[in-house]
């Protein structure tokens, strides 16, 4: 899994480089109304990161743990998300592809990468990392055979991802956002409705 950062993903029949929708009924506190990337799936289980859970805590504040300084107060200012209730004090930095290569990274696709290493926060404070970042602390985690219950439990929508939902979308906005990729308006669905 992840944790192992492999280079390439070549897992085309599993839910990589999908959304999970979160589906009304689904009240985990974690996952309420959430909008998770998966950046790994096969065999042995699944892991993704939420893209619409802002935290209080802002780069600054990682930047000052680990003494990188900010080139700018709008670095700085960058919100930092949470990225699913696994490894909360780890950082995961979901971006945009770039030909620099960083210390831990996994490709997801050919645009798409996560990284979760220090080198690339210290380029994203000197205004050199990749153009478009979402940085989360944690990640959502799944056992094998565990996702694939979850959805045949109707406690998640499944659809490819949308890299302008991930980094261009209003936070607020992305979880209908990502329903309406499906044609899904989640306001009219009831608490037992089924997935598509």
């Amino acid at each position: 899994m992840l944790i192992g950062m492999d280079t390439k993903n070549n897992s085309s029949q599993y839910l990589v480089n999908n959304f999970l929708i979160a589906m009304p009924r689904l009240d985990d506190v974690n996952f309420t109304q959430s909008v998770t990337y998966i950046c790994e799936h096969n065999e042995e289980g699944a892991m993704g990161v939420t893209i619409n859970r802002p935290s209080d805590v802002l780069l600054q504040d990682i930047l000052e743990q680990i003494q990188i300084k900010a080139n700018s107060a709008e670095v700085g200012h960058k919100t930092i998300y949470y990225g699913g209730p696994v490894q909360t004090d780890r950082g995961f930095i979901l971006h945009s592809k770039t030909d620099k290569q960083w210390d831990a990274t996994l490709e997801i696709t050919d645009d798409i990468q996560l990284t979760s290493s220090k080198d690339i926060l210290k380029a994203i404070a000197n205004d050199e990392g990749p153009e478009k970042s979402l940085i989360t602390l944690g990640y959502a985690g799944w056992g094998k055979g565990q996702l694939e219950d979850e959805i045949a439990n109707n406690f998640w929508l499944n659809c490819p991802a949308d890299s302008n939902i991930i980094f261009n979308t209003p936070i607020e906005k992305r979880w209908e956002s990502a329903a309406s990729l499906l044609g899904v308006d989640l306001q009219l669905l009831s608490n037992d409705a089924g997935h598509a």
